[in-house]
């Protein structure tokens, strides 16, 4: 449906078709009204917002894994697995898929972009194979540990230009012979984009990489020297694992090979489809330069987003003070300054490690390098970029608590002060409000560690110097509250648990970005 720079019509009608009627209607019919009242000056040309064009598409009813199984290891599927030759391609990009199957099985490929359709999650792309699969060396553990695959490609793949930004699943399954049954697991790629957009979506995908513990429990966190230290390098070139935090956070086998998108940032990507707001998506290394997120209006970064390159924090500094809204719906965000460098193959930011604390001079950060460095970087403050700071300690389970009800965040809403979102804060947070003119706590309260063990955060908003904000949500488990798409399972942590949708978080997210796209 086209329409004219300014029109929101096909988001008006894409709304009106697409979302149930129901408790939500209300917050729906928010999201339409605001965007009928607001022109968009970034947009360039008279095309829709391409986020409700796809949207409409027919939506795959069969794109989760069905059959999927972990080693005596309790990670990795040697059955079938596969990576990527980099975290983020383009339109006309070439992208190499490295599969191993042991035994060696012919197998498919489907790909898939996830997104709303129609309540579905993914739309199927294209469709590979049968392709022949064969045993693919485990490699030997290198210099600090350093567990990288020199795999021989098993597709390349030319991005096509019709490829709308996103992340994309790619869905392996071996084909059986004889009375076997078949296997599963999947690959991961995010495609960017480089048009002028209302949001753009960070994967946190270096701590994806960071906890992955393919093939057998190899980690930033499992060095023998100890966990918190710089001594362990990890590479992309590997497949992912099982959630590596399976045992006490996400317990779903059915993630295998896609990082934590599914369980901690995909409910976040399938509301913002479901609503038709115009989302472009990069991966953490996208973020080296702030030119991308220069071209938004809204950044946001989701989820559990640890590990960040010093040029990461520069980056979104600068978008901060030209105007860019920050929205943090996260948590332990900006905790470890992660260095990128090359593969052994030379493809860039392929390899990361544990460069050093962020904080600045802070207690906390001369007290980290103190007991697990020396390291070689010191990072900023990050409370000072995003409202609030890494504590210690910094995981737990607890109720997300409003402490100022007038504040605009929470318009139409309801709420009063003390009301709580069930379970919304964990497994990690932010606390320690920044001194920062004009800063202000909206919702604060006590997360328990081991269930027992009281930690105080706080949720934070402060203005920007441009007319812009910075919103500090202090949880990992935001998204939760938004929505519960296919594919998604609840995590909990530290006896704690979030409720799933909550209509006035996803009120509060309409409240938000209101004022970021406005």
């Amino acid at each position: 449906m086209p329409e004219t720079p300014n029109s929101s019509f096909p988001r008006r009608e894409f709304l009106k078709s697409a979302v149930a009627a129901g408790p939500l209607s209300s917050v729906v019919g928010t999201v339409a009204q605001a965007a009928d009242s607001q022109s968009d000056p970034l947009q360039t040309s008279s095309a829709a917002n391409p986020i409700v064009v796809e949207n409409q598409k027919e939506g795959s009813h069969n794109w989760q894994l069905t059959r999927v199984r972990v080693d005596g290891s309790g990670f990795r599927c040697p059955w079938i697995e596969g990576y990527c030759s980099r975290q983020s391609v383009q339109a006309g990009d070439e992208l190499d898929i490295f599969v191993s199957t042991d035994p060696a099985r012919r197998f498919h490929l489907e790909i898939f972009r996830m997104g709303y359709y129609g309540g579905r999650g993914a739309r199927l792309m294209q469709t590979f194979g049968p392709l022949q699969g064969t045993v693919q060396p485990t490699p030997s553990p290198g210099e600090k540990n350093l567990h990288e695959c020199k795999w021989e490609p098993s597709l390349r793949l030319t991005i096509p230009n019709d490829w709308v930004s996103g992340v994309y699943l790619g869905r392996l399954t071996t084909i059986p012979e004889g009375q076997e049954s078949y296997w599963q697991s999947y690959v991961v790629f995010v495609v960017r984009d480089d048009r002028p957009a209302e949001i753009l979506f960070q994967c946190s995908d270096n701590t994806w990489q960071a906890y992955n513990v393919w093939p057998s429990n190899y980690s930033v966190y499992t060095h023998p020297r100890g966990g918190q230290g710089p001594w362990a390098d990890v590479s992309f070139d590997r497949p992912y694992a099982r959630e590596a935090q399976h045992q006490g956070v996400v317990n779903d086998p059915l993630t295998v090979g896609s990082g934590e998108f599914l369980p901690f940032e995909f409910p976040l990507a399938f509301w913002l489809e479901q609503h038709g707001y115009d989302v472009a998506y990069c991966s953490n290394s996208d973020m080296l330069t702030p030119d991308r997120g220069l071209k938004c209006k809204a950044f946001i970064s989701v989820g559990h987003d640890e590990y960040w390159d010093l040029q990461q924090f520069q980056s979104v500094v600068k978008m901060r003070d030209a105007g860019v809204n920050l929205l943090f719906l996260s948590a332990n965000s900006i905790c470890w300054v992660t260095p990128f460098r090359a593969g052994s193959q030379g493809t860039p930011n392929r390899i990361i490690y544990r460069g050093g604390p962020y904080g600045g001079e802070n207690a906390y950060a001369v007290q980290r390098n103190q007991e697990h460095g020396p390291f070689e970087h010191r990072g900023p403050d990050e409370g000072l970029l995003m409202g609030a700071r890494n504590v210690e300690p910094v995981n737990g389970g607890g109720d997300w608590i409003i402490t100022q009800p007038d504040h605009w965040i929470f318009e139409k809403t309801g709420v009063r002060a003390g009301d709580n979102i069930p379970g919304l804060v964990g497994w990690e947070y932010h606390g320690d409000p920044a001194q920062i003119p004009g800063l202000e706590v909206v919702a604060a309260g006590t997360a328990w560690q081991g269930g027992v063990n009281p930690q105080q955060w706080t949720a934070t908003i402060y203005p920007g110097p441009r007319g812009n904000y910075v919103f500090n949500a202090a949880t990992i488990f935001w998204a939760q509250a938004l929505s519960s798409p296919p594919g998604h399972v609840l995590p909990w942590s530290h006896w704690s648990r979030p409720h799933g949708p909550d209509q006035r978080v996803q009120q509060m997210m309409v409240n938000l970005l209101n004022r970021a796209l406005r």
